[in-house]
């Protein structure tokens, strides 16, 4: 509902203002202008929306009123530390009565707007004032309109403004004047200059409050890489046992780590390993007894969720790892995974934990076809209060060693009700932390734990490959459900080698790269992407002899000196990244026409007042979908969507390979299978 305030400087008439109605006292919904369809904001309006630091977030609603007179719509913006700020709204699409507006949120916390329509009373006399007087119609009433309504304006004025008012207002008066120059005076671009700024408002009319949740950078920008730091050092002895990898030996990854540009680095589960029914390689039923099992398959004779696998080490030696991890600028990641073996501790303790079969046995997970032998999910109303608690002290334990963020396993399969609660408890205390939902599953349910409070999400991006679906996706995440949906684009996972990778060897390797990084302010990847590892388990999309289930060795400087790994272009990816602010933002994602189906093409702009130099950032992607031929075609740029006008000529950057080139509207281009152009506009 809208309610009318005191315009700030004039007078609002008694017969105006919303004190109480006549009759039986119903107040009616709409404000005396009506405003309607606020954005951003959450279709059920039930959760807040989201943004994050330095995130730039476009604001709308639609207000008109009755006739013909002019309105004007501000924005009126409240940071945590209750600073307002009001920006005038500009009108969007025409003839849709819609007002927009963006702003850079910059400080993390609760933000209040809300908008405020207002009738713009020298605009309303500009108007008729324009087509009147020079028609020689009411020439003297509508000068003398208009100098009242300077009079209006210049009570409120000060100094220098108050006496350009009252100086045009007497000259508008002056009937030694000619009609021209007296209505000049009204219409002197400095008049019309000091009453934009400060327009003379009548019956005011306030939307509702709307809020705003900014979360830390991190939540929504950032580059992740995961590995197991089990195989970091594991070392195969000459009989084919394995020796554990440790957080000692992982330590020494992390400068390869963070020198690619990686901002986050995610550990699968760290705990105990449970021996009952542990698998073995490719997921097998029958394991060795050397054979490490799979880290989600958490709980055994040396603790659980609150405790380290011994063959990584100590605690002490989880600290000291993470120590390092900060000092390369690297945030820790920790698996959350919610689930228990037979042989955790809690199976013994809090048997109601779990669900019970007619047989007496547990019950273990299933998601047909596929049987997790050794895992048993958790039942979450049996012992509600008493399994919630629990939760929160395993989470709170973690955070009280340093870390910030966890990657939630299976968020899906757990009830909605309960993250809705441990997210709002933990970020109540620590509302630094975040949580990232691995959930792949129905639209509905992955929007829902989002709105819920989940600060980033998996995605379909891994089974987006063609232009029309990656179009159509991109689009969406940027656009439809931005404000409460944050996507990290994985391009792989330990579960996740799709097809396209499979099949498209190096060449699918560097086109998926280059997208993820380059159209979401959120990316990451999984070990061994750099390296091309594209062998799967035969009927499946995992890869061969998955490090779920056993060690793995790699030559990381090796691979890289003889040319067979991505890990350069990769590292040349994220300082980009770093160095063009407009990649940092999410909302932003436009495509971009080629006449090739084949070819992939977006920009990423952000204006000016954006960016920390003042200098104006567009980055415009075509990349080759095709991992097996070569493709041209004509590039045809939408300009306007970069602030300049249609024709205009420029230079480019391409920033894989530091040419030069003079672009304009339309460009030819031509790439090998798994190249791309990233390219810099140079705004003059």
């Amino acid at each position: 509902m809208t309610t009318t305030t005191p315009a700030s400087n004039a007078p609002v008439p008694a017969e105006t203002a919303e004190t109480g109605f006549p009759g039986s006292g119903y107040a009616p919904v709409y404000g005396r202008i009506p405003i309607m369809d606020l954005r951003p904001q959450i279709a059920d309006q039930l959760f807040q929306t989201k943004a994050y630091v330095g995130e730039v977030v476009p604001f709308s609603c639609v207000a008109f009123r009755e006739g013909h007179d002019k309105i004007a719509v501000d924005l009126v913006l409240s940071s945590p530390e209750r600073i307002a700020q009001r920006i005038r709204m500009k009108p969007g699409r025409p003839g849709l009565d819609e007002w927009r507006a963006t702003a850079q949120l910059a400080i993390d916390g609760e933000w209040t707007w809300h908008v405020e329509a207002f009738g713009d009373d020298f605009a309303t006399w500009r108007h008729n004032a324009e087509i009147k007087v020079p028609a020689g119609i009411d020439v003297e009433l509508m000068l003398e309109e208009g100098a009242r309504v300077l009079d209006r304006a210049a009570a409120n004025a000060r100094d220098a403004a108050r006496t350009l008012l009252v100086t045009a207002a007497e000259n508008a008066r002056n009937s030694a004047s000619s009609t021209r120059e007296r209505l000049n005076a009204l219409l002197a671009p400095r008049v019309r200059d000091e009453l934009a700024a400060r327009p003379v408002r009548s019956i005011i009319t306030r939307s509702q409050d709307r809020t705003i949740r900014v979360e830390r950078q991190r939540a929504g920008y950032g580059a992740w890489y995961e590995f197991f730091p089990r195989s970091e050092g594991a070392v195969r002895g000459a009989d084919g046992t394995w020796t554990s990898g440790n957080f000692r030996t992982a330590t020494e990854r992390l400068e390869g780590v963070a020198g690619m540009g990686f901002d986050v680095l995610y550990l699968p589960p760290i705990h105990p390993i449970g021996v009952t029914n542990r698998k073995g390689p490719n997921n097998t039923l029958v394991a060795s007894d050397t054979d490490p099992g799979s880290p989600w398959a958490i709980g055994g004779e040396g603790g659980g969720h609150q405790d380290v696998h011994p063959d990584l080490g100590t605690v002490e030696d989880f600290q000291a790892f993470r120590t390092r991890a900060a000092e390369l600028g690297l945030e820790i990641a920790l698996d959350l995974a919610l689930q228990a073996t037979p042989d955790h501790p809690w199976v013994a303790e809090h048997p109601e934990w779990f669900t019970t079969l007619a047989d007496g046995t547990i019950a273990y997970a299933e998601n047909p076809p596929k049987k997790y032998q050794d895992i048993y999910p958790v039942n979450f109303d049996n012992d509600r209060n008493g399994f919630y608690s629990e939760v929160l002290e395993v989470v709170e334990y973690w955070v009280g060693l340093g870390v910030k963020i966890f990657r939630v396993d299976n968020p899906h399969t757990k009830p909605l009700q309960f993250w809705e609660w441990l997210i709002h408890e933990v970020n109540a205390k620590h509302p630094e932390v975040i949580f990232l939902a691995e959930a792949f599953t129905r639209p509905a349910v992955m929007q829902s734990l989002a709105k819920a409070g989940f600060h980033q999400s998996y995605s379909y991006f891994t089974w987006r490959n063609t232009r029309e679906e990656l179009e159509e996706f991109l689009t969406s995440i940027s656009h439809d459900t931005s404000d409460f949906m944050r996507p990290n684009l994985f391009v792989n996972t330990p579960d996740i080698l799709t097809e396209y990778l499979q099949h498209g060897g190096r060449p699918a390797y560097e086109a998926r790269a280059v997208i993820a990084a380059m159209a979401s302010p959120l990316w990451g990847m999984y070990a061994g992407f750099e390296l091309i590892e594209n062998v799967a388990r035969p009927g499946s999309e995992e890869n061969i002899d998955n490090e779920k289930y056993e060690y793995k060795q790699r030559d990381w400087a090796g691979e890289e000196a003889a040319g067979t790994s991505i890990a350069p272009l990769i590292r040349r990816l994220n300082e980009i990244r770093r160095a063009h602010p407009a990649l940092a933002q999410l909302r932003n994602f436009e495509v971009q026409s080629a006449d090739n189906p084949n070819l992939l093409a977006f920009s990423k702009h952000l204006a000016a007042d954006y960016t920390s130099t003042g200098i104006t950032d567009t980055i415009v992607v075509v990349v080759n979908l095709d991992p097996v031929n070569t493709h041209e075609a004509t590039l045809h740029l939408d300009v306007t969507k970069f602030g300049m006008q249609p024709g205009a000529g420029f230079q480019v950057e391409e920033l894989l390979t530091g040419e030069i080139w003079d672009w304009s509207g339309s460009n030819y281009v031509r790439l090998a299978p798994g190249q791309s152009h990233v390219v810099s506009v140079r705004h003059s």
